[in-house]
């Protein structure tokens, strides 16, 4: 096992991250922007190092200083968390190149993974299966016009290096083809510096459907069932379930038994989330993320495997400590996204917590890093929580979530709480009768 891990992250997974290593006896260097030198994470790890001030760049995606807090510290291991540096192939290759362990996959993966064409090609020579799209990217109008011919419209014009919903255009006739493709290769290249698109079919009303895996370097991998993140404003998550309310147990069982084996296929190393959308019983492959998920808990709280346990032990060279055959699924779990904005208009709200007061009781979890006289930076992103609630089954998941959502309390900013305590009341949510789409009309109709 290691001796000590750097976390190169801030905020809620810089603490889950240090958390389980403290668990598992390993000592945490903590890195971190002048804007987070009071973070929660940086008070409880062992040592800290500021890698520069607040802007991201300078700071949380600054290479050399990272690796140099890595060096000076005598760290042997470097946890990246999700976002940042997570699935930067390139900070992975350096990482190792120094003699230190990032904790994830290897470069290679996250290398192919992170271009959507060539994962589309990946995956699918494994057998998962794919949204009918073009073959690779398309260049100019006539491509795309020959493309979405064969698909068949409404077509989705996708940046190949893109995510967050950045690149993405969708072209309900061939009318609309040409100024999606433009926009879209003109947001991926402002984005991601690539303007590389394909076309994919859109779906009209799927549900978002991800499958957690997770695999060692000794030939064995483990899928843990699926999350279903179909609350999206903006193509971003706000709320996620586990189990998927959509799903048999045959089809949970046959697309996870699908995507373990295409990941073991694929030589796979770490903790992974292979994505996809699920209309009229079938799935379609989006992405894979080659990273620890924000709404990993949910699946923790279903499994009783604590996958930043695993992820650390794995990357050490160690085996799983549990085999496919020992998952199992118990009860339900659903997760909040609290965030520091307005509810209705989203506008980000940083400043200090004056008072801030956490939920607690038999099936509640709250992984933050605030506190009461925090002051939320506006350079970041705007999550200050996840609200994790799980009880034997959906009915009374939701009725425990109600509860939880009403003992929180911030006094000094903004937070979404609002937008959840109507959500949980409304009869198509508690049905669990949603896609991709609903969230977003159902805000429309509370404007």
């Amino acid at each position: 096992m290691f001796n000590k891990v750097l976390i190169a992250n801030r905020g809620e997974i810089a603490l889950r991250i240090h958390r389980a290593c403290k668990e598992l006896g390993i000592a945490t260097v903590a890195v971190h922007s002048t804007a987070d030198e009071n973070a929660m994470h940086v008070r409880l790890a062992d040592e800290s190092v500021c890698v520069g001030p607040p802007a991201p760049k300078d700071s949380y995606l600054n290479i050399p200083a990272i690796i140099s807090a890595a060096e000076i510290t005598g760290a042997d291991a470097i946890h990246p968390g999700y976002g940042f540096l997570s699935e930067n192939a390139r900070f992975a290759e350096i990482v190792n190149a120094h003699d230190i362990v990032f904790i994830g996959p290897t470069a290679e993966h996250i290398r192919v993974m992170g271009d959507k064409i060539a994962a589309k090609e990946a995956v699918g020579r494994a057998g998962i299966p794919l949204v009918p799209g073009s073959d690779g990217a398309v260049t100019n109008l006539a491509e795309a016009k020959q493309a979405a011919d064969a698909i068949g419209y409404p077509v989705l014009v996708k940046a190949a290096a893109g995510g967050g919903g950045r690149g993405m255009k969708v072209a309900m006739t061939a009318e609309h083809l040409s100024e999606a493709l433009s926009t879209a290769k003109a947001e991926a290249m402002a984005a991601f510096g690539d303007d590389s698109v394909y076309l994919e079919k859109y779906l009209i009303t799927p549900r978002h459907i991800e499958i957690q895996v997770i695999a060692d370097s000794h030939g064995n991998v483990a899928q843990l069932g699926e999350r279903d993140c179909s609350l999206q404003r903006r193509h971003q998550k706000v709320l996620e379930e586990a189990l998927s309310p959509a799903l048999t147990p045959d089809q949970r069982e046959e697309i996870g038994e699908t995507v373990r084996t295409a990941v073991e296929a694929l030589g796979y190393l770490g903790a992974g989330t292979v994505e996809f959308l699920y209309e009229n019983g079938e799935f379609y492959f989006i992405e894979m993320n080659t990273r620890l998920q924000v709404e990993h808990p949910i699946t923790e709280q279903v499994t009783r495997i604590d996958l930043v346990r695993e992820q650390i032990s794995v990357a050490a060279g160690n085996p799983l400590s549990f085999r496919q055959e020992d998952v199992s699924y118990r009860g339900h779990a659903i997760e909040c996204r609290i965030n520091a904005e307005h509810p209705r208009t989203f506008a980000p709200s940083p400043g200090e917590i004056r008072f801030f007061h956490a939920p607690g009781g038999p099936g509640v979890r709250f992984d933050s890093a605030v506190y009461t006289g925090y002051r939320i930076p506006p350079y970041y992103d705007s999550m200050i929580g996840k609200l994790i609630v799980f009880a034997d089954d959906r009915d009374a998941c939701i009725a425990r979530l109600r509860r939880a959502l009403s003992e929180m309390a911030f006094i000094g900013i903004e937070t979404t709480l609002p937008l959840f305590m109507d959500l949980v009341d409304d009869p198509e949510f508690q049905k669990g009768d949603y896609n991709i789409h609903w969230l977003e009309n159902w805000l429309a109709g509370k404007d």
